[in-house]
């Protein structure tokens, strides 16, 4: 899993991770905050939460444009630099003044300008490190690995929000309730949530610390097709119709790959809803382990070192990997047994489990591709995506039998049907899971292998419009939540995936044909 790589893709996953961290730490409060700060419904919260990302996953194809002509580098110094202005401005404590919506607009266009230049010119230095012969049998799980790093910073991110949230709301005199609407209680939590900005500024120094004392590991992937050219540096030659077809090709995967974005991102907008209005926030039993981060961890980590209780190649490494392997099951027992029945979550609490899964199956998931390709019956990037998604439409069927006898959110109001077992929203992040394993990790790694030399960085940046494109769709769940029926919003989200999945399937001869 971790042989035949080099030492700067660990380097750079890690810069990514604590980058990571702090975004996720915002994302998971985002919608929740403007509601709170604001007093706004979840259409509008919603709407804006979609632009938002929308602006996050567009700018990338500006700043893969600037990096093709002055370096990938420079434009990831300069990302980082704009972001940490951007949650600088939305950490200030403007409170309902007049000017905090356009304060916290502010912030946004920074964190969005800045991600723009920094996370696919990192992604494209991720891959550039595979253009060496030496390593470039091991780019698909390069890119596996590089997306588990960013999942675990991910997944420790809604329960830091939970933490300053419950600290802060606790120094208030309050408990966190969904249903409270009282106006110094919701002065606090937007005042709590405020807090969590602060975090990401943070993670994002520490980001920039790990990235320049590591520079010199990298520094030789950070060429562009004009640098190496002018070094007499070897590069992939290829005629104009190869460069056409390669281009068409990635257009083409890219317009199927936005109705993924736009069912997936429903993380922060509609299933964050339904975990706040239907969702049982009380938290007994078994089920209480997946909210606990420690646990999660602890958990997550055992699945790597049992792996290498069965990949070691010396029995004392074997043993030790098992003795470790026992140690982190009694420690997450342990934790377990510490934790109050029942336990109280929060709506932010569930948009840890997608992380947890992604990095505690990414090495099945390599284990599965890896053993399908040393039997010569590889699966190419664009059929993982065909069946990425099949997978996600069945991740929005079981919302969608969930949602059966609900009350609609238009009948509802603001009021709460919290009748429904954590284990309904648990089970569809596993379900969406699977299907983005198979779509993000090796659709990034499709890009950097397939892209023109001399459109790396605007290729790339054409992957993360898909993506702008499609979390601007996800606003539609939300704009329609109080206007049709739940099932009926998952509905649409299934019909787009199977059609994307068909349209995806009968594409693949084409794209096999002209990135051959």
């Amino acid at each position: 899993m971790f042989e035949n790589q080099p030492k700067s893709l660990y380097a750079l996953a890690l810069a990514n991770t604590g980058e990571r961290f702090g975004y996720y730490t915002m994302m998971a409060i985002f919608a929740l905050f403007m509601q709170a700060k604001f007093g706004w419904d979840e259409s509008t919260a919603g709407t804006v939460n979609a632009i938002f990302l929308a602006g996050v996953y567009f700018t990338p194809l500006l700043g893969g444009i600037i990096a093709d002509k002055i370096g990938y580098g420079k434009c990831v110094t300069m990302g980082m630099a704009v972001m940490f202005l951007g949650y600088l401005s939305l950490a200030l404590p403007t409170g309902n003044a007049s000017y905090a919506q356009y304060v916290m607009f502010g912030g946004l266009a920074l964190v969005a300008i800045g991600t723009g230049l920094f996370k696919g010119n990192l992604q494209v230095l991720v891959g550039n490190l595979y253009d060496d012969p030496k390593y470039s049998s091991s780019r698909d799980s390069a890119f596996s690995l590089f997306y588990m790093a960013i999942n675990i910073g991910a997944m420790f991110a809604p329960s830091m929000a939970k933490w300053i949230t419950n600290q802060y709301l606790e120094g208030s005199g309050f408990v966190y309730d969904a249903a409270n609407q009282d106006p110094a209680y919701l002065e606090a939590l937007s005042g709590a949530y405020g807090l969590c900005f602060g975090v990401a500024c943070i993670s994002l120094v520490l980001s920039a610390l790990i990235y320049f004392f590591t520079r010199s590991w990298f520094k030789h992937a950070d060429v562009t097709a004009k640098q190496a050219k002018a070094s007499a540096a070897p590069m992939e030659e290829l005629t104009p119709k190869q460069t056409k077809d390669r281009i068409v090709a990635l257009l083409l995967v890219f317009g199927v790959v936005i109705f993924f974005w736009m069912a997936f991102h429903q993380n922060g907008s509609a299933l964050t809803f339904f975990a706040k209005k239907y969702t049982n926030l009380t938290v007994s039993g078994p089920m209480r382990i997946g909210f606990n981060i420690f646990c999660l961890a602890l958990i997550a980590v055992s699945v790597y070192t049992a792996f290498g209780a069965f990949q070691a190649k010396t029995k004392k490494n074997k043993m030790i990997c098992a003795l470790v392997t026992l140690g982190l099951w009694g420690g997450a027992i342990a934790l377990f047994s510490q934790m109050s029945d029942p336990t109280m979550s929060q709506p932010s609490d569930f948009q840890q489990f997608n992380p947890f899964f992604v990095v505690a199956l990414t090495p099945f998931s390599m284990a599965f591709f890896g053993a399908l390709a040393n039997r010569g019956k590889e699966v190419s990037a664009p059929t993982r995506i065909a069946w990425g998604m099949f997978v996600a439409a069945l991740g929005f069927a079981i919302i969608t039998l969930a949602s059966t006898e609900l009350i609609s959110p238009m009948d509802l109001g603001d009021g709460t049907q919290s009748i429904l077992s954590p284990s309904w929203l648990i089970s569809t992040y596993l379900t969406l899971t699977f299907a983005e394993l198979l779509l993000s990790p090796m659709g990034i790694s499709f890009v950097t292998k397939v892209a023109p030399p001399k459109y790396k960085g605007l290729m790339m940046g054409g992957w993360f419009v898909a993506t702008a494109v499609g979390n601007y769709l996800s606003s539609i769940p939300s704009m329609l939540w109080n206007k049709i029926p739940l099932m009926y919003n998952w509905a649409i989200l299934i019909a787009l995936c199977l059609i994307s999945a068909i349209v995806m399937f009968a594409l693949l001869k084409k794209l096999k044909a002209m990135t051959a």
